[in-house]
């Protein structure tokens, strides 16, 4: 067989075990038109558009081709919408008012599990605030009230840290391991080593470690660590 023929056939056949698809729909009539990015962090730590594409009728479509999975972001226009992972399948999203998700290939089904559960635990936060709220209108003890908000919402906080750690450390092997790590960073007021993210660090391979935006993280948190002390 020709050398260039079969070289064009391996390529061919590489090139296709990496392509994905995005079909998404936007249930608001007011984004038809507006435009979406799918975006990575680069080294320089500035966001790169890798693809886009225009709402058309509450619809929107995208394909390509990726090296490997990579964790990105969706943005529309200049403001970020929701994580996602670039992997070989086809990628479904849903944008409406009462929920934004994202599924149909392994490591995003994954991801939007992680994220439901962790709302799921945010909402039991939140209700647990207005069940103190409606003890005290009801007339019970203030001080009740507040030993059992402190008692429940101790429970809660140990079950979100467990959830993330475990998620983590579990998913060294891929990219959810520092996309998550990264979506928890950036959540805090300023970054700090907590009892968790010591956990993590702990089990961490060198490969997650050695990662520019955790040795990032870290050495700063580490210094504000120093500093608080």
């Amino acid at each position: 067989m020709n050398k260039f023929l079969l070289f064009s056939i391996m390529l061919l056949v590489l090139t296709s075990c990496n392509k994905y698809k995005i079909e998404g729909s936007a249930s608001d009539a007011g984004l038809d038109g507006r435009m979406l990015y799918v975006k990575v962090l680069d080294a320089d730590r500035e966001w790169k558009s890798i693809d886009s594409c225009e709402v058309i009728h509450g619809e929107f479509f995208m394909k390509g081709t990726a090296d490997s999975a990579m964790m990105t972001t969706l943005f529309m226009d200049e403001i970020p919408v929701l994580p996602m992972v670039i992997e070989k399948g086809t990628i479904n999203i849903k944008i409406s008012d009462s929920e934004t998700k994202v599924s149909g290939t392994p490591l995003n089904d994954a991801l939007y599990d992680f994220l439901d559960k962790q709302r799921a635990l945010e909402t039991k936060v939140s209700d647990l605030l207005h069940r103190e709220s409606q003890m005290i209108l009801n007339g019970e003890n203030p001080d009740e009230a507040h030993d059992m908000v402190n008692r429940e919402g101790q429970k809660l906080s140990e079950e979100m840290n467990k959830l993330v750690v475990d998620f983590i450390t579990g998913n060294f092997d891929n990219v959810l391991s520092e996309g998550v790590f990264v979506l928890i960073a950036g959540n805090m007021p300023y970054p700090v080593v907590t009892p968790e993210i010591r956990q993590i660090m702990d089990k961490a391979p060198s490969s997650f470690k050695d990662s520019p935006i955790v040795k990032e993280f870290m050495a700063a948190a580490e210094e504000n660590m120093k500093q608080m002390n």
